[in-house]
């Protein structure tokens, strides 16, 4: 266990987790959604400090990034848990896990590990950071002091306070933007649509680096009324922001759905450039 930062005490050992948007309150002995904040006596400690999963050496453009140190190698790791629940979750088996772990890894080690194999930046990736920000962050000041640069591959589900604690470590994101429906937020991943946008418009603002991910799944998210809903929100922000569309393949829950046919891939891409987006890429294809 470690001390987390991000909460705030409430009353009769209650406790209000502040690292993501569903600001979990959580009685003593339990945890939030994400299964690795845990009420102990009325402080709230991080689980899974120290003890990352997954970690390996990626090119960049798997995060994906493709305007953001194109050609380079990146450090990348996640831990267990996750604040979604996601159907059709790729890392399920990471994000949807509560393992006991016996390795670890001091934000020490993880920076001196990207030093050592020559990757100008980490990857917080795999699973969402925001469920360990404090983490996170130890690395992040760390590395900038290195000369390193400091990726976040999320969901968007952070808070603002996450944010602010973050923020000035932070130098790219991926942010997945996963249906312009707040039904399919609810019933597929267990959140909402409107703090993902908000974060957005809140990375943008504080001049972050930021490239948007969609996961087309068929008969889910990929009619013509929702892209271009979700292209025109983007090209609201900003229409410079790289948009990737990904291509769907079936996983942990959701194997009743076929693999999202490449016409789709290119007809979401024409609404994007409709829409008056400048850099729109088709992934997993």
């Amino acid at each position: 266990m470690h001390p987390a930062i991000l909460y705030k005490k409430i009353k009769n050992n209650l406790v209000q987790c502040q690292a993501c948007a569903h600001y979990c309150a959580i009685k003593e002995g339990k945890t939030g959604k994400c299964g690795v904040r845990q009420n102990v006596g009325g402080r709230l400690q991080l689980l899974v400090y120290g003890r990352p999963v997954g970690l390996q050496v990626d090119p960049i453009e798997k995060k994906p990034l493709y305007h953001f140190l194109p050609g380079t190698k990146i450090l990348s790791f996640g831990t267990f848990g996750c604040n979604f629940k996601c159907e059709f979750c790729q890392n399920w088996d990471m994000s949807q896990t509560y393992a006991e772990l016996t390795q670890n890894y001091t934000p020490e080690e993880i920076v001196a590990l990207a030093v050592k194999y020559k990757t100008p930046s980490i990857a917080y990736t795999y699973n969402e950071p925001a469920i360990f920000a404090e983490y996170a962050r130890d690395i992040m000041v760390l590395a900038q002091d290195r000369g390193l640069k400091n990726v976040w591959v999320s969901n968007g589900y952070f808070s603002k306070e996450t944010l602010e604690y973050i923020g000035p470590y932070l130098d790219a994101i991926n942010i997945d933007l996963k249906s312009f429906s707040d039904e399919f937020y609810q019933k597929i991943c267990g959140a909402h649509l409107q703090p993902v946008l908000e974060t957005i418009k809140r990375v943008h603002k504080r001049g972050i680096h930021q490239e948007i991910t969609t996961l087309l799944i068929p008969g889910e998210n990929d009619s013509d009324k929702e892209l271009k809903q979700i292209a025109e929100f983007i090209t609201f922000v900003d229409k410079n922001i790289p948009w990737h569309i990904s291509r769907f393949h079936p996983d942990y829950k959701m194997l009743d759905k076929d693999i999202t046919p490449y016409g789709s891939l290119t007809r979401a891409r024409e609404i994007g450039l409709k829409a008056g987006l400048k850099y729109i890429y088709l992934g997993n294809i």
